[in-house]
C-alpha cells in the first residue's frame, strides 16, 4: 500500500521500520520539527526523523496541519492510508479524509480505557493488570474512533513504563502490519460508552513520593513514572529519583528505612527500592547507589 507515516518519538520508530520491511511504499514521513537539545542547544531531529533519513524517505515536519496549503500537500501524496503513532499534532478533518482508507492510529491502551496522552504511565499507576494495543480508525474526537484490531498483554509486577513502552511499541509494529494486510476484511468495532477513562498528560508535580500512601500506591507511582519524569524524594537537600521498586514485607513509620538494602516503610506495607538516581548522576542499582550515599537502617526519607 502507499502509506503516509506520522510519528515522532522512539515509540514510533519500530512501526516505521516494520512498514518498510513489509514492503509498503512510504509516500512521506511526517514528524515534529527538530528542536534544540543537548549542551549546545543545537536543533536535533526527532527519532523518527533520524530513522527516516537513514531509510532514504522524504521527511516533512510542519508546525501545523491547519493551513489549506499543508492540507493540499498532504492530499497530493495520493496515499491509500496514513499510519499515525505518537505524532503530536491534531489532524484536521481534511487530513483525516485525504487517504483512501483514512488514518489509522496505533494507541497503547485497551480503548476506551486510557484515551489521551499518557496511557502507559496511567495504566501502571492505576494498577491495571493488563493493557495492550488498539489499531483505531481516526476521527475528530480524542481517541474515540472505532477499533479495527486489538491485542492484550499483562503488565508485569515489576514492570516500569520504560519496559512496557518498548514491548507495546514492538506489538504495535506487528499489529499494524497485520491490519494493513487484512484491511478490506476488518470490521470496525465502535467503542462502548462505558469504561471511558482519560490518560491525562503527566504533570511533574505528581512525581513527589508520599510515604504515607500504601506500598501498592508508592510502588505503582515509582514504576509508572520511570524513567520520565521519575518519582522523587528530597533527602539531605538532594533530590533522588526512584526508578524501580517492588513490594516488600515490613512495617514502620512512613519513610523509614527498614534495613541496609533500601526496604522502606509506607503507610501500609513496604517497598524495596531497586534503582535510584541522584541529581547530575547516572541511574544506579540500589547496592551501587548505597556505596556513594549510605542510607542506613532507621534513616527517615
Amino acid at each position: 500500500m502507499r502509506v503516509i507515516f506520522m510519528g515522532t518519538p522512539d515509540f514510533s520508530v519500530p512501526v516505521l521500520q516494520a512498514l518498510v520491511d513489509a514492503g509498503h511504499d512510504i509516500a512521506a514521513v511526517y514528524c515534529q520539527p527538530p528542536r534544540p537539545a543537548g549542551r549546545g542547544k543545537k536543533d536535533r531531529p526527532t527519532p523518527v526523523h533520524a530513522r527516516a533519513l537513514e531509510l532514504g524517505l522524504e521527511v516533512r515536519h510542519p508546525v501545523s496541519l491547519k493551513s489549506p496549503e499543508e492540507q493540499a500537500a498532504f492530499a497530493d501524496l495520493n496515499a491509500d492510508v496514513a499510519v499515525v503513532v505518537a505524532y503530536g499534532l491534531i489532524l484536521p478533518q481534511p487530513v483525516l479524509d485525504a487517504p483512501k482508507h483514512g488514518c489509522l492510529n496505533i494507541h497503547a491502551s485497551l480503548l476506551p480505557r486510557w484515551r489521551g496522552a499518557a496511557p502507559i504511565h496511567r495504566a501502571i499507576m492505576a494498577g491495571d493488570a493488563e493493557t495492550g494495543i488498539c489499531i483505531m480508525q481516526m476521527e475528530a474526537g480524542l481517541d474515540t474512533g472505532p477499533v479495527l484490531l486489538r491485542q492484550v498483554t499483562p503488565i508485569g509486577a515489576e514492570e516500569t513504563t520504560a519496559g512496557l513502552h518498548d514491548r507495546l511499541s514492538e506489538m504495535g509494529a506487528k499489529l499494524i502490519v497485520e491490519a494493513l494486510e487484512q484491511l478490506d476484511s476488518l470490521t470496525p468495532e465502535v467503542q462502548p460508552e462505558d469504561g471511558v477513562t482519560y490518560a491525562h498528560k503527566i504533570d511533574k508535580a505528581e512525581a513527589a513520593i508520599d510515604w504515607t500512601a500504601t506500598a501498592e500506591e508508592v510502588d505503582r507511582k515509582i514504576r509508572g513514572l520511570s524513567p520520565f519524569p521519575g518519582a522523587f524524594i528530597e533527602h539531605d537537600g538532594q533530590r533522588i529519583k526512584l526508578l524501580a521498586s517492588r513490594l516488600a514485607d515490613g512495617a514502620g513509620e512512613p519513610g523509614a528505612v527498614l534495613d541496609d538494602q533500601l526496604r522502606v516503610a509506607c503507610g501500609t506495607g513496604a517497598v524495596q527500592l531497586l534503582r535510584l538516581q541522584r541529581a547530575g548522576k547516572a541511574a544506579q542499582d540500589a547496592d551501587i547507589f548505597l556505596r556513594g550515599m549510605p542510607l542506613a537502617k532507621g534513616t527517615r526519607l
